[in-house]
């Protein structure tokens, strides 16, 4: 097939996947236009006549909702005011049709139709779905109505609170078992790993939730893991050592005996028989021994060694062979029980341990109305696969859920596909809430799904897909598994890299279920590009100089990492400096073009970024940061911790070195050295006569005054803003130091709005929770990028470096699950108490890290769109076999081009296109510096608002305290609001029907009218709505209750219409009166009501210029409408 119709035939698949006719599974390759895919769907979904509001869009991140939102938005937008001939070809383009006229007229209503839609369109993070189901249905899920979502680290803080109070509990003496399960972990493991293993325990407490939801109580768990396990649940290790070590469990005459030919035989004999015989002849203390026993009769493995006994011992006594064979072989079967026994106990203990601190964490967020993320999904799920209210929730939610589309299916939980699959059951399972063909749409790569650690299993991709499949078969629906192989993202090159990488069966396995071969289809065909990988950097040799001799110069200080990072600055200099082109695009290689991968953040991460510092190459900084390890915000840190506590003399120092002050070594030294009593109160004398300590004990005092009556916010605010402080923070430290200032006062904000104000409570809030904070690198800078793969998922760039390529996964998981519906936990405490059944567990886990791995090194791959350079350092010992670069040498082999690197090494490089000239002429975008207005700086001045809006209808003279009930107990205040009240609903209710809506409205116990009064009130208001003569007021194009607001004559007027006519020439505003009795002159009319309408028809001319403005009263009783003429107004 060419390479045209291989390009028609993937966009071919595209349409197809769009096809909202039919429910759809696509298995999409990186760059292949998933996004594209999504977003036309949708489109042709709502040209098909779907209601925005019909359609549900579950994306993996908000960025990506916002990414689809922004698209659908513009070409939405864009359609509204689009020439014919343009809408026609978008249309064509979308359709692979001509549009019909009513898809033409409906292309430009979408716009309008998507924004007043209810809720608008669902483009949603499943997380944000979930919590929109729990607020419509609180009371059916168990929650309290006003919920809130907490951050993770509001989470983690009630987790700080609930591992306390479980801690405490341990110790009461009712709790005795608790007690000694803590005692048992206590005992295993450091306190560094204790809080490892509590962190373990709160990211599962779905599944230990659901073991107690299968089991029914700590014991019945405890009892069903000793028969997974294959052990009573009464046995432990104490039990199983004493009864193995009774005479009558072994030959203990033969085993003295061998004891003594045992003697006479070689060293390796006798250490073996001093074993045997220290724990056969000492009963008592044969638990203590039973560890060295256990070496006499097996190696360091394990296993039984193929000779118990030498050659001569077992000539001279042939059974002794025989009789040492069977007491190993027991031994086997004992350390086998013995292990199982210690994973059970320790597991039962970690469970214990966790069952408590989930009660509690639970209990903590009861208590507070919180719920956390898990929760979302966890209860979302509960509620809609219950048995209880879920018929009648399920019937709710069908009603308004037309289409379902999934996007990064590969990454989606089992909990959060609970919750799909529950959406989507009414689809194939015949009629529901509507009566329309309602499709499923799910997108995704298991090549792709790198997100385990958050619960994403991409076996269960494949496994949905044959379950929605099945189900769509029997309901006879049409289904269609479209994949999407054509690539327009990457060249040539890059993809064929790819496909050599995992050409491999043994390399690829893990990479899918089926371990299918890996394939591209390449759109950018010919396009310039290049892969190109570098000779790793090792260690120098270590030497041993003369320790007497002078070193004739500083020695290297010997780190690759370190050096591999200058060696990849100085080729990114080399490139901006020498103006090398972008092929791809035709002008120079920018800073933006450039995106530097890593596996983690490590040590690399930090010397990487130092380095494309050090070279003065813009770069976007880390794409994670704690908060708490910024510098502009140490630096506000301290000056709060100065105010809380001025006699630290050390804080003050970092407070005079930091930006706010800024003296040098020189002059701290002149303020401290020699000082009698505090630092502070040397500054306060500053008999050192230096100017800048006077400036720096006034901004102290300042702070001082003011910290005990200013909230936390406005004190970091106030110095950030009227004391300069984020224009010195940001002369020091750049812009970069930008975003976490903004990050930290955000925070301080956060806390105020939860917490009490207290400085002291903020500091150790903010500590304690160490903020992570997740930065943009998707925001259009000029700036290199650093991230790592898990951050770059979504992202793409001309030019990627993998650089830590050399290194291995290490096996850190402590806790291992068992492979069943309802998993049970295995924690060994380490490697060597692993029974038959943990070792299995632990070498599946090993299989799914390597896996991920692979899944890992596609996404690091797939990121390039030009140009993809390998490279790697290495340590002292060999890399490991597992590592990146291993797997991505062997494509490199033969035709590869050698290139010579700037610093003397040699590169290999398979390249296509021309790559690396040469910008003829480079010019330089010179950013001008405006000097900022001096208005920045200044205090804003106080807006013209009034302590309360004026509502125009209200009397000047008529004071704060006036009551509207008034004389008559608020009778005549109630009667015109019932009126009011029906005026504005009625007109909208089918006209047979409002009679009796209006008097089952009235009858309310809550207005409390006797018969009378609701007979004469509906009565006075069905005569003024079925009058002819205001047909048009209460018509269709009219608009009832419309709040209206404005700034007149420097005063802030607020109102609301009662019923607004919009004409193309003229304005109508109506204002119900329901005096007693009414007016017929204008004369008679109180001076307030004129003036209110005054200002409404003041109001509405300055929003339509050029319309005629009429304004009229409608007196209810009486039944007349008075017109007001403007020279009244």
């Amino acid at each position: 097939m060419s390479h045209n119709a291989l390009v028609e035939d993937g966009i071919a698949r595209q349409k197809r996947a769009a096809d909202p006719a039919s429910s759809v599974w696509v298995s999409a390759s990186a760059g292949s236009g998933k996004t594209r895919v999504l977003v036309e769907r949708c489109l042709r979904l709502m040209l098909a006549g779907t209601p925005p509001e019909k359609i549900l869009c579950i994306t993996f991140t908000k960025a990506a909702a916002a990414e689809m939102s922004n698209r659908l938005n513009g070409i939405l937008g864009g359609w509204s005011v689009m020439e014919e001939e343009a809408l026609d070809n978008s249309l064509v383009d979308l359709l692979g049709r001509v549009p019909k006229d009513r898809e033409r007229v409906w292309a430009r209503r979408l716009f309008a139709s998507v924004l007043d839609a209810p809720g608008g369109l669902k483009i949603q993070t499943i997380h944000s779905f979930c919590e929109s189901v729990l607020g419509r249905f609180p009371l059916e899920a168990r929650l309290t109505p006003n919920f809130e979502v907490m951050d993770e680290r509001t989470a983690d803080e009630i987790m700080q609170i609930a591992r306390d109070d479980t801690l405490r509990a341990c110790q009461r003496p009712e709790n005795v078992a608790l007690g000694e399960a803590l005692g048992l972990i206590s005992e295993k493991v450091s306190e560094q790993d204790f809080a490892k293993l509590l962190k373990i325990v709160s990211g599962k407490r779905s599944r230990f939730l659901g073991l107690h939801r299968r089991f029914g109580g700590m014991n019945a768990v405890i009892l069903a893991l000793a028969d997974k396990i294959g052990i009573d649940a009464e046995e432990t290790e104490a039990h199983l050592i004493a009864r193995a070590s009774n005479e009558t469990m072994f030959n203990g005459a033969a085993l003295r005996r061998a004891v003594d030919y045992l003697l006479m035989g070689t060293d390796t004999d006798v250490k073996r028989a001093e074993k045997m015989a220290s724990w056969l002849r000492q009963p008592d203390q044969r638990a203590e021994l039973m560890e060295d026993y256990f070496s006499a009769f097996l190696t360091q493995k394990e296993e039984i060694p193929k000779r118990l006994a030498t050659k001569t011992v077992a000539e001279a006594w042939p059974p002794i062979l025989d009789v040492l064979q069977e007491e190993a072989e027991r031994l086997v079967v004992l350390l086998e029980r013995i292990k199982k026994a210690r994973v059970l106990a320790s597991t039962s203990a970690l469970l214990r341990l966790g069952f408590a601190l989930i009660d509690r964490y639970e209990a903590e967020k009861a208590r507070r109305g919180r719920l956390d993320y898990d929760d979302l999904i966890l209860k979302t799920r509960d509620l809609l696969t219950g048995e209880d209210v879920t018929p009648w929730v399920m019937y709710k939610l069908d009603g308004g859920i037309e289409h379902i589309l999934v996007d990064e299916a590969q990454d989606t939980s089992p909990e959060q596909w609970q919750v799909i699959a529950a959406l989507a059951e009414e689809f194939f399972s015949g009629v529901g809430a509507v009566e329309v063909e309602r499709t499923l749409f799910v997108v995704g790569d298991e090549k792709q799904s790198i997100y385990s650690f958050q619960g994403a299993d991409p076996a269960t991709f494949d496994v949905m897909r044959k379950r929605f499949e099945e189900k769509a078969g029997a309901a006879a629906r049409e289904w269609r598994n479209v994949p999407l192989d054509l690539s327009f993202r990457s060249t040539e090159r890059v993809l064929d890299l790819v496909d050599r990488v995992f050409e491999p069966v043994e390399t690829r396995r893990g990479l899918t279920s089926a371990g299918e071969e890996v394939r591209h289809l390449v759109r950018r065909m010919g396009a310039a590009g290049l892969v190109e990988i570098w000779p790793t950097v090792k260690p120098p040799e270590v030497t041993h100089p003369d320790p007497w001799e002078m070193p004739a110069a500083q020695s290297p200080d010997g780190n690759p990492a370190a050096d591999l990072a200058r060696l990849i600055a100085s080729q990114i200099s080399h490139w901006l400096k020498s103006g090398e082109m972008l092929s791809a695009t035709g002008r120079a290689i920018a800073p933006r073009d450039i995106m530097i991968l890593v596996q983690k953040r490590n040590a690399f991460f930090s010397a990487m970024v130092r380095a494309l510092k050090l070279a003065d190459i813009p770069v976007a900084g880390t794409d994670r940061m704690v908060l708490t390890d910024q510098l502009a915000v140490m630096d506000l840190m301290a000056v709060a911790k100065f105010v809380l506590l001025p006699e630290d003399d050390l804080n003050l120092a970092v407070v005079l070195k930091s930006p706010f002050v800024g003296c040098d070594d020189n002059q701290l030294f002149e303020l401290a050295y020699g000082r009698k009593g505090s630092l502070w109160r040397a500054l306060r004398e500053n008999k050192t006569g230096i100017s800048l300590f006077e400036t720096a004990r006034g901004f102290l005092s300042d702070l001082l005054a003011r910290a005990d009556f200013v909230p936390v916010y406005e004190f970091f605010a106030d110095i950030l803003g009227r004391l300069g402080g984020r224009r010195k923070l940001l002369r020091r430290l750049g812009q970069e130091a930008a975003e976490p200032i903004e990050e930290f006062l955000s925070l301080a904000l956060a806390y105020q709005r939860t917490e009490a104000s207290s400085l002291q409570g903020f500091l150790h809030w903010i500590e304690a929770g160490a903020a992570e904070i997740k930065r943009d690198m998707e925001q259009g800078r000029d700036e290199v990028r650093v991230l790592t793969v898990h951050g770059s998922k979504g992202l793409q760039a001309p030019i990627v470096f993998l650089p830590d390529t050399c290194q291995g996964s290490r096996m850190d998981q402590a806790v291992f699950w068992t492979e069943e519906e309802t998993a049970f936990p295995l924690w060994p405490v380490k490697s060597i108490n692993d029974d038959p059944l943990t070792a299995r567990m632990r070498e599946s886990a090993k299989e799914r890290q390597l896996d991920e791995k692979k899944r890992l090194l596609y996404v690091a791959l797939t990121r390039a769109e030009d140009r993809l350079y390998i490279c790697g350092w290495e340590g002292r010992k060999k890399r490991p076999a597992d590592c990146w670069y291993d797997l991505i040498d062997p494509a490199f082999g033969e035709g590869v081009e050698e290139v010579a690197l700037p610093w003397g090494k040699v590169a290999r490089r398979w390249s296509s296109g021309g790559i690396g000239e040469i910008v003829p002429e480079k010019t330089e975008n010179k950013t001008i510096m405006v000097p900022l207005p001096a208005w920045i700086s200044e205090k804003a001045p106080d807006e013209p608002v009034p302590p309360r809006p004026l509502t125009p209808s209200r009397d000047e003279d008529e004071t704060a305290s006036s009551s509207p009930l008034g004389e008559d107990g608020g009778g005549r205040f109630h009667r015109g609001l019932l009126i009011h009240r029906l005026l504005e609903i009625l007109p909208s209710i089918e006209p047979e029907k409002r009679e009796q809506a209006a008097r089952l409205w009235l009858a309310r116990p809550l207005h409390a009218l006797d018969a009378a009064r609701q007979t004469e009130i509906l009565k006075e208001t069905l005569t003024v709505i079925n009058d002819p003569e205001f047909a048009a007021i209460f018509g269709p194009g009219s608009l009832a209750e419309v709040p209206v607001s404005g700034v007149f004559d420097g005063r802030v007027m607020s109102g609301q219409i009662d019923r607004l006519l919009i004409g193309e020439r003229e304005i109508l505003i109506i204002d119900y009166k329901t005096n007693r009795p009414s007016p017929r002159d204008i004369k008679e009319v109180p001076a307030l009501y004129i003036r209110q309408m005054a200002h409404y028809r003041r109001a509405m001319q300055d929003m339509h210029p050029g319309r005629d403005v009429k304004c009229a009263l409608l007196w209810t009783e009486g039944l007349h409408l008075m017109v007001l003429p403007p020279e009244f107004m």
